[in-house]
């Protein structure tokens, strides 16, 4: 793995299919084929996070992984027998963005990447950094933080190479502005990541401070010419990394969430009897009482664990998770599973939201 993560320029082996008269409507139908494919493999991984409700940041990688795929199938033969360059119309071309016609190339070119180093490189960021920091944000203002990232990358490479015709590609600027997020709001938590040749658990101060400090560090030395040709985009990343930053608390108004976001190894004790009043919801009203289900005695034994002991975060945890493990949906009669997200922990059925989500 490189000292950088990168946005990549593509060296140009050929001239460009495109021009000022460039129109959607001049594509052909292998080309739209191929869009669509690309479009379809990119959104699915979406659409079911948000229907099964899980990681989006986890989507987000799947998303990247399989529109590499697609790419690197239409690359595989040398004589590019299919024709078609995704880069050419997805690929973010400075000199064309005055053009409206141009306008995807901010969002389209943060889903392209050059190889497959580019693209791993870019997930394993995405994963280790993005999954604990969905989990402080949630998913919404997560995709919220991942997108500023990627667009502050990209203008920041179109105002300091504006006439450029190389295409830009890669979600490196939205990579480095989750970091820029986790920097601004939780500079203290520790996350696993791999850091001076070991992989552990690193404060994201610490993380910032060496990576950020390197895309600096090299783009001095490109700038008084003391390293040669890059491919590398470095000030995209930088661009990233400090819109994320600067929007990150305007993002995160959630005040508890930000006292308590000290370490990832947060201490619920430490907070005032009076926020963790505020952060724990009742737990007095159970969905198997109101439908008028009597529960079995060890059930029963461990509801009212839950209820005594139920006060503090982990307890709280453990108490939910046996109670599922030990009943059913007052619904549908079907599973149901302990939750947790931002740091709050609730049981849910498997099979609707509406069925059950307590406390």
């Amino acid at each position: 793995m490189k000292n950088s993560i990168d946005t990549r320029l593509l060296d140009r082996k050929e001239e460009l299919r495109l021009d000022e008269d460039w129109k959607w409507d001049l594509l052909e139908i292998s080309d739209l084929f191929w869009i669509s494919i690309i479009l379809s493999v990119s959104l699915i991984p979406f659409f079911y996070a948000y229907k099964d409700k899980t990681s989006i940041s986890l989507g987000v990688v799947l998303s990247l992984l399989l529109v590499h795929f697609i790419q690197y199938f239409l690359s595989f033969s040398e004589k590019n027998i299919f024709s078609f360059e995704p880069i050419e119309i997805f690929g973010l071309i400075p000199a064309l963005m005055n053009e409206g016609i141009h306008f995807h190339r901010f969002v389209t070119a943060a889903w392209l990447h050059a190889d497959w180093i580019h693209v791993l490189s870019n997930i394993l960021v995405i994963a280790l950094v993005g999954v604990p920091l969905e989990q402080r944000l949630g998913a919404r203002k997560w995709l919220i933080v991942y997108s500023l990232g990627f667009i502050g990358g990209n203008l920041a490479w179109i105002f300091t190479h504006p006439d450029s015709m190389n295409p830009a590609i890669g979600a490196s600027g939205a990579a480095f502005g989750l970091l820029g997020a986790y920097m601004a709001c939780w500079p203290e938590d520790k996350i696993e990541f791999p850091l001076l040749f070991l992989i552990r658990a690193w404060p994201v101060w610490l993380i910032v401070f060496i990576r950020v400090g390197i895309e600096i560090l090299q783009i001095y030395s490109l700038q008084v010419g003391t390293s040669g040709e890059t491919n590398v985009a470095h000030m995209a990343h930088l661009g990233g990394f400090f819109l994320s930053y600067i929007s990150a608390k305007i993002i995160v108004k959630d005040v508890h969430l930000m006292s308590y976001g000290d370490n990832s190894r947060n201490n619920l004790g430490e907070i005032s009897k009076q926020m963790k009043e505020e952060l724990m919801m009742s737990l007095d009203n159970d969905p198997w009482s109101i439908n008028g289900i009597e529960l079995e005695e060890n059930v029963s034994r461990i509801l009212n664990k839950l209820r005594e002991e139920g006060d503090e975060q982990e307890t709280r945890r453990a108490w939910l998770e046996e109670l599922a493990e030990q009943t059913i949906c007052p619904i549908c009669n079907g599973e149901i599973v302990a939750e947790g997200k931002n740091n709050m922990y609730f049981l849910k059925c498997v099979k609707s939201d509406k069925h059950i989500n307590w406390p």
